[in-house]
């Protein structure tokens, strides 16, 4: 994903992953400390939120910006957290978790791609008889 560095805004991510989060079984979107997350049985498979002013730090630390940016944090695992943990920017990977990684969003974002990302995510997070419903891009 190319960084043209205009960042999307964070209504417009959350309304844009509102659609791919909600279609998927059993996913629910709630308020989270900061920005929006979608959760499944529990379990967190997106988070998107902004980053601004250095705030939240950890966010900011982990994306490598002070903002003001948009970011999207997700699981992944084998092969897939294995190249997006060193793909570099727009992707970063954060240290609170071993398999979240995050990624900018600009305007310059593949939103299929991002579709595709957090559908694997939820497919990570959830059980095995709801992964079995789901459509993979």
């Amino acid at each position: 994903m190319a960084i043209t560095g205009e960042a999307v805004d964070e209504d417009e991510a959350t309304a844009r992953l509102r659609a791919a989060c909600l279609a998927l079984p059993e996913a629910v979107e709630e308020r989270a400390w900061r920005g929006t997350r979608w959760r499944v049985r529990g379990r967190t498979f997106a988070h998107v939120l902004e980053v601004e002013d250095g705030d939240p730090p950890s966010y900011a630390r982990a994306a490598g910006t002070d903002g003001p940016v948009c970011v999207l944090t997700f699981r992944a695992d084998g092969a897939e957290l294995d190249a997006l943990s060193h793909a570099g920017h727009p992707f970063f990977k954060p240290a609170w978790a071993a398999n979240v990684v995050g990624v900018v969003l600009d305007d310059g974002v593949d939103w299929e791609e991002v579709v595709e990302l957090v559908t694997e995510s939820y497919c990570a997070s959830a059980p095995k008889k709801l992964v079995d419903l789901v459509e993979r891009p």
